[in-house]
């Protein structure tokens, strides 16, 4: 996360909203991009004050549905070919292992595969081109694209930017706890010193005072 929150801290307010709805709609496409991340990283600016938690939201839910909707047109004009290009593109994200998976639970779940796959790396990254190809519905699609895309964005932003303040607050609460600790401590520990600077020399005029006047009481008692 250091290059990518180094890389959008440079950033404006209105640049950040462009990289997470860029880079959100190209990994909608079918590239594997760090999304989801770039979502955290920009709602935690948004803790910071640089960004508004509505704003990354706003930008990460029409990147995904507008992502999502150019990948559908691309794998239904491209088809399975599309798919196999893709995965010698990129082996390690879009293989034929990780094909066959997200075909596996198209089949089995029909469009509810691309509203949760939105919360799913894999999907999240092949819903769009996957469900071209296998030509659903593109209104069906759309409804759950958009459903889909608008409660990951609002969800995500909403848990990360809560998580951060109430992590925030309780940073600034400890810290301020551990200060007036040390203040206490250091409070004790200078009480102590003195109460020990004071008292010791009394004990040790007591002491003296015993080692002068016992052969003294000694001496009456033999005399007696």
């Amino acid at each position: 996360m250091g290059f990518l929150e180094s890389w959008l801290v440079a950033l404006p307010a209105v640049g950040v909203y462009l990289a997470v709805g860029l880079i959100i709609g190209l990994e909608s496409m079918g590239i594997p991009l760090p999304g989801e991340l770039t979502l955290v990283t920009a709602t935690l600016l948004a803790v910071e004050g640089v960004t508004q938690p509505w704003a990354v939201a706003l930008a990460a839910a029409t990147g995904a549905i507008v992502g999502d909707s150019i990948g559908y047109a691309v794998g239904r004009r491209g088809g399975r070919g599309l798919l196999e290009r893709l995965g010698r593109r990129f082996p390690e994200h879009l293989g034929r292992d990780q094909i066959a998976k997200a075909e596996r639970t198209f089949a089995r779940w029909g469009v509810w595969a691309v509203f949760f796959g939105r919360f799913v790396a894999l999907l999240r990254i092949l819903a769009g081109p996957l469900a071209g190809a296998l030509r659903v519905p593109y209104r069906t699609f759309l409804l759950a694209n958009a459903s889909g895309g608008i409660l990951w964005a609002s969800g995500t932003t909403a848990l990360v930017y809560w998580l951060g303040r109430a992590a925030q607050h309780w940073l600034k609460d400890f810290s301020w706890a551990a200060l007036g600790l040390a203040i206490l401590v250091g409070l004790g520990t200078t009480w102590y010193i003195k109460r020990r600077a004071t008292h010791r020399p009394a004990a040790e005029l007591v002491t003296t005072a015993l080692a002068t006047t016992a052969p003294a009481a000694a001496g009456a008692v033999d005399e007696g």
